[in-house]
């Protein structure tokens, strides 16, 4: 049985998630990125509450022109902006099954750069 791109990537991403959840304390930030976007979002899996969230579609990120890394950078530090607003330090980091590369890596060094801490 031969398995689609995406189906690989949702077998990878269901091993992570097994290890990877996000307390009150310590809540995960999780990855989404689509052929043209990328979104994130801070997520308290306990009470099953976002905390904060962003993405490349959002005003502020679409206002500065740039390529996809660059714009993958800015989502991390909106969305880490918003998350120290929402009173949140340090996370625990969910790839969502892609490879840690190119805007993924771009995303969680944003989010760095922000003050989350993870």
């Amino acid at each position: 049985m031969v398995l689609t791109k995406n189906e690989k990537r949702l077998r990878i991403k269901s091993r992570i998630r097994k290890v990877v959840s996000g307390t009150e304390a310590r809540p995960r930030l999780a990855v989404f990125r689509s052929n043209k976007d990328i979104y994130a979002q801070v997520i308290d899996d306990v009470s099953g509450k976002t905390l904060a969230a962003a993405s490349s579609r959002d005003k502020e990120v679409v206002a500065s022109k740039g390529n996809k890394t660059e714009m993958a950078t800015l989502v991390g530090k909106v969305v880490a902006e918003r998350a120290v607003k929402a009173g949140v330090d340090t996370i625990s980091f969910d790839r969502g099954g892609y490879q840690y590369h190119g805007r993924v890596k771009s995303l969680a060094e944003g989010a760095r750069e922000g003050g989350l801490k993870f």
